[in-house]
């Protein structure tokens, strides 16, 4: 198939998704909804560079498909993401999808958290993301493409208080206006930004919210589907943003929440 979006010849839906031939680089891969954006974007062809701090959670993530490759990696650490980067080039000569998934919650309550905590949650959900997206597309050879795709939440659209938090609420806020901007700057260059924006899974960073009926219940009455998120459930939104199927978008928020926003 061709490696440029929007030719000609990329005529059948099977040859919109396929990522054969692609390299890939997954965020905060080693559970959660991360873990599943490594194994589809693999199961499409792509290699994928699964990165996160977990070092055996990645290499059991490995043992599942062969496209897939572990890298330890801190995404708060400068070095860590540039030879995350680096890698890719040195291995496969290319970085065709970034997935910004790295991410974890804050305190719920304001009055709770420090500006030391504060500020480690905007390093991670936020600086992290656009660092990693700014050396990426340095290394970018000129004439070639890229799809970017940023993973924030509905809690950066909407309050969820009681549950949320300042902090991430500001992250994922942030990483919604940081997606436009990158689009707006790399558009001519042949890199697209999207972000996706998951709703309510039942996750290790929701650890305890569908264990608790009352919360549960809250999910349930709150969404327009009368159920949270279940596994797989983003997958193919990620997969869409990263293949030619989107060749014509950039710029743009994609929402995946049952209907939660739309109330």
């Amino acid at each position: 198939m061709s490696t440029q979006p929007g030719d000609p010849d990329i005529a059948t839906p099977a040859s919109l998704f396929d990522l054969s031939g692609r390299v890939a680089v997954v965020t905060g891969a080693s559970s959660g909804l991360g873990l599943g954006f490594a194994r589809a974007l693999a199961g499409a062809g792509a290699t994928v560079y699964a990165a996160a701090r977990r070092v055996d959670r990645l290499t059991e993530l490995a043992r599942t498909d062969s496209r897939i490759v572990p890298v330890p990696c801190d995404v708060t650490r400068d070095a860590d993401r540039t030879a995350l980067v680096d890698r890719c080039y040195a291995e496969s000569g290319r970085l065709d999808v970034l997935v910004n998934n790295a991410g974890r919650p804050g305190p719920p309550q304001a009055e709770q958290e420090t500006d030391a905590e504060f500020h480690a949650i905007l390093e991670l959900n936020l600086l992290a993301g656009f660092h990693l997206a700014t050396y990426a597309a340095s290394r970018l050879p000129e004439g070639a493409h890229a799809s970017y795709i940023n993973i924030s939440s509905v809690i950066g659209l909407v309050s969820t208080a009681p549950i949320g938090g300042a902090s991430y609420a500001a992250s994922k806020a942030g990483t919604l206006g940081l997606t436009r901007e990158l689009a707006g700057q790399w558009g001519r260059r042949g890199i697209r930004v999207n972000a996706v924006v998951p709703g309510w899974f039942d996750t290790e960073m929701t650890d305890g919210l569908f264990g608790n009926e009352k919360s549960a219940g809250w999910v349930r009455r709150n969404t327009m589907l009368g159920r949270g998120g279940r596994t797989g459930e983003v997958d193919g939104a990620v997969l869409f943003l990263a293949s030619d199927a989107s060749s014509y978008m950039t710029g743009q928020t994609l929402v995946v929440d049952g209907g939660w926003t739309a109330r």
